[in-house]
């Protein structure tokens, strides 16, 4: 069972930056990061492929947020930047050995550990 840590999240206003972390207990797995905002279903916002080479955004945050993977400490980091209100989310990470190495997992049947959620509110 991969466990999946996420410190971090919390309240900061329009405009503002945050960096979640997610710490593994594994290392070379696609990794990603999904939001839950109240009422709606889990979505992508990012990931990156168990190798590295390829990572991919939703539109939506594409020049604001960044993931990256530190493999020395197993830890994946999303680093958002000019957030706005309707980035207000609880955010999860997610890790897959499902998946080709080169490959980067865009829905939730992609991966099969999920770490417990950290809440991102974005005051206006």
């Amino acid at each position: 069972q991969v466990q999946l840590i996420e410190p971090g999240g919390g309240l900061v206003q329009d405009g503002g930056s945050l960096r979640l972390a997610c710490t593994a207990s594994i290392n070379n797995y696609a990794m990603g990061w999904f939001r839950q905002p109240p009422g709606k279903e889990r979505g992508f916002v990012a990931g990156i492929s168990a190798n590295g080479a390829s990572v991919l955004y939703i539109t939506s945050v594409e020049g604001r947020f960044t993931i990256s993977n530190d493999s020395a400490t197993n830890t994946l980091y999303l680093q958002m930047d000019t957030l706005r209100p309707e980035d207000t989310a609880m955010y999860y990470c997610a890790a897959s050995a499902k998946i080709a190495r080169d490959a980067v997992g865009v829905v939730t049947g992609h991966y099969d550990s999920w770490g417990q959620g950290t809440q991102v509110t974005v005051s206006s």
